[in-house]
């Protein structure tokens, strides 16, 4: 008999990779809008201070510090003034276009068809928590075909809550009516994935695609996708 039978999924690191997709989104935009003339830089120059101010943006939204709509144009305003372009309606107009443009992008992380395949003929429901804004992220399961493998798409706008904390968890697990034992974490973000079903009570799975250290103990930890296959 099946330990489990409710997985909630992470999406973007986890199944969607997000810095292949940004950086083919942001690339398209640079050229597009010639900022290599305007900040006198190369396009990997500007990308690697855009994932800085990106990740760094990010975690302050999921401790509670900043609101979505901060984050969505303080990410490229930062980005733009370590270049010396203190440019807000610029740096509005960048990040409009680009999330339009990144949710079209469709690079999955390896095996993510086949395993999600797999967990799906196996009858196991499969869910997502996601801290991502819920059009933004719905459109990237569109484009990605990944949405019909979901029964539940749980993401912080309309819980309300944001990974780490256990109210998104406990929101998630209502909505698909899923007993706590039942049910399992499956991400990469040490803080807001594994952390957050720490919170929660609940197993999880660390998908270590970076093969980072961590004091942190997971259920299981895997490096690749297909390694899931081996717990489930």
């Amino acid at each position: 008999m099946q330990k489990y039978k409710h997985l909630f999924f992470d999406l973007d690191h986890t199944l969607w990779d997000f810095e292949t997709n940004c950086k083919d989104s942001l690339s398209k935009i640079y050229a597009e809008q010639q900022l290599g003339e305007l900040l006198s830089t190369s396009f990997e120059v500007f990308f690697k201070q855009y994932l800085y101010h990106n990740e760094l943006l990010w975690s302050k939204y999921n401790a509670g510090k900043i609101k979505a709509d901060e984050l969505k144009w303080k990410r490229m305003y930062f980005a733009l003034l370590d270049f010396k372009i203190g440019n807000e309606n610029l740096a509005k107009e960048l990040s409009t276009h680009f999330l339009d443009l990144l949710p079209t992008r469709d690079k999955l992380f390896p095996y993510t068809i086949e395993i999600l395949t797999y967990l799906k003929q196996k009858n196991y429901e499969l869910h997502l928590i996601t801290n991502g804004f819920k059009e933004v992220q719905h459109n990237k399961l569109k484009y990605s075909n990944l949405t019909h493998f979901f029964t539940h798409i749980i993401t912080s706008e309309e819980s309300n809550s944001v990974k780490p904390n256990a109210a998104i968890f406990e929101y998630a697990l209502k909505t698909a009516n899923a007993p706590l034992k039942e049910s399992i974490m499956l991400g990469d973000n040490l803080d807001a994935d594994i952390s957050g079903a720490i919170n929660a009570g609940m197993d999880s799975v660390f998908v270590n695609h970076i093969n980072a250290t961590t004091n942190l103990q997971p259920t299981y930890m895997v490096t690749h996708l297909k390694e899931l296959e081996d717990i489930f």
